[in-house]
């Protein structure tokens, strides 16, 4: 008996503990699939690169703009409305998401069908690459699988239960890399040529893999789940439907409008580069290959360490949230400090890391020496990418969404302008440029408004100098070791130059706690 007595004890302990931190505890599961859905996202892009080439990623990447556009339109706004309207209303989250499934399903399919029928025009004079007319009918198909998804996501994290759409991510990427190794291994053996339908068909089939995955969970584990629907459907009386409709989407069109108007410039963006390319004097063929380089392989580098601040940016938007209306403005700096301290942290790191392996990793891993320049150059993005993603989640997190989306619009123009009027003039050049001037006015618009917000001084020595410091002493320790290391001598150059990287990590590491100290980042 004192056994069970003791057992009981600490089971309500841990259920005590587990209901108070879900939302800590559902953002490192989050940030734990999230890294390992990137880690495998990563190796998946080298295959691409390596099966269907430079030109080919190109080409992939340019359907994008019009997945994204019809995502912005049928799903993630109405995935975020489902999440709230279901976590303010658990007795009528059913209802909720089924009004709201019944929208945003019926524009994908909607939406997949006016793309299945108008593939040559989109291409040609939407894209402005007619390669992508037969890619188009497949990825119609990726829609309605993304709208199950995204409404069945939001259902969970408005319920707390993250670790649905957590292991959907998961589920995602392998039913992906799976569908693309089986099939190209299949082409290999039949002496079929493998084009850029491949990556396509892996887009379609880890769609389609996640979107089953939710649905089955939600099928199989939810109580009383197709009792409740048919409720919905049968008794429920129009007014019923519309009360909840009305409200949802009077959230939703708000938030659709904003992701339509960043997806519609980020498309524009997408678009307008290869053909700027060909006005500085390049082929078709040229222009798509160097931005298939551009947005398939160098910036998988540069975005893959974002994994982690993500997952900051994941932790502080409730954060800050909780200590605003606590009215507790000592957390709210505290949040600063820490996003302030480890953005610039990991930045300043990987810009010593990609200006000294940038063009060896674009050689060994993508087999592409541009690719290795575009790194090397792109490597000053890192700290303001970084500090930018941190800031605009406390903003976020203060309520001020329509500041980060008002600072997001003018950083995305300015960076336009210079794929507008710099490449026909300079090349590729004059894009890399706009990304590093964008990037850094997004991250002092983001600074200078949470400034007026919580007065608050940056301590540069310490955000700033210190790691810069730390970072010259851990390329003076990185100098020490030989250049060849002989246990190496027989495995791809890529190990040596792996184990380079984390000597210098290793050295960064060590140096910043040996100068650590409680001093603030920050004077209020």
């Amino acid at each position: 008996m004192p056994y069970n007595r003791l057992t009981t004890c600490h089971g309500d302990i841990m259920t005590d503990f587990i209901k108070k931190h879900t939302l800590i505890t559902g953002a490192l599961l989050l940030t734990a699939t999230g890294f390992a859905s990137r880690f495998l996202g990563f190796f998946y892009r080298i295959f691409l690169s390596r099966t269907i080439g430079a030109e080919g990623l190109g080409i992939y990447q340019m359907i994008f703009p019009i997945y994204s556009i019809c995502f912005s339109l049928c799903a993630g706004s109405i995935q975020t409305a489902i999440s709230r309207f279901t976590a303010a209303n658990a007795a009528r989250a059913r209802k909720t998401l089924l009004v709201g499934f019944s929208i945003s399903f019926s524009l994908s399919v909607l939406l997949a069908a006016a793309i299945w029928q108008s593939s040559d025009f989109l291409a040609v004079h939407i894209l402005m690459e007619p390669r992508c007319a037969p890619l188009l009918p497949a990825l119609a198909l990726a829609i309605p699988c993304t709208s199950v998804h995204a409404c069945l996501c939001g259902y969970y994290y408005g319920r707390e239960r993250v670790y649905v759409p957590a292991f959907s991510q998961l589920i995602e990427q392998c039913v992906r890399i799976f569908t693309v190794f089986l099939v190209a291994d299949i082409c290999r053996e039949r002496g079929i040529e493998i084009t850029v339908r491949l990556a396509v068909a892996g887009l379609v089939a880890g769609e389609a893999g996640s979107a089953l995955f939710t649905l089955l969970s939600f099928l199989l584990f939810q109580g009383r789940t197709r009792q409740s629907l048919t409720a919905v459907s049968s008794k429920d009386s129009r007014s019923t439907v519309l009360a909840i409709a009305g409200p949802l989407m009077s959230l939703s069109l708000p938030l659709m409008a904003n992701r339509l108007v960043m997806n519609l410039l980020q498309s524009a963006e997408a678009i307008l580069i290869p053909n700027r390319l060909q006005l500085f004097g390049l082929t078709q063929s040229q222009a798509v290959s160097i931005y298939g380089v551009l947005t398939g392989m160098s910036m998988s580098f540069i975005m893959f360490p974002s994994a982690i601040v993500n997952s900051l940016a994941v932790v502080l938007l409730p954060s800050v949230a909780k200590a605003q209306s606590a009215g507790n403005d000592s957390g709210i700096a505290g949040s600063i400090a820490v996003s302030f301290r480890y953005s610039l942290y990991m930045g300043i790191l990987c810009i010593g890391i990609f200006t000294t392996f940038g063009s060896r990793l674009g050689a060994e891993v993508f087999r592409n020496q541009a690719a290795g320049s575009f790194i090397t150059v792109l490597a000053w993005l890192c700290p303001f990418l970084y500090l930018a993603t941190t800031m605009g989640s406390i903003l976020n997190g203060l309520g001020k969404t329509h500041i980060t989306f008002l600072h997001s619009l003018a950083a995305l123009l300015f960076r336009l302008a210079f794929v507008f009027f710099g490449i026909p003039r300079f090349g590729i050049q004059a894009c890399l440029w706009g990304m590093l001037a964008s990037e850094l006015l997004l991250a002092l618009l983001h600074v200078r408004s949470l400034i007026r917000e919580v007065s608050f001084i940056p301590n540069v020595w310490e955000v700033i100098v210190k790691p810069v410091f730390c970072l010259a002493a851990a390329m003076g320790i990185y100098s020490l070791f030989p250049d060849t290391f002989p246990f190496l001598c027989a495995l791809p150059p890529f190990y040596t130059t792996a184990l380079q990287i984390f000597i210098l990590c290793a050295g960064y590491g060590l140096t910043l706690l040996l100068f650590s100290h409680e001093g603030k980042n920050f004077r209020i």
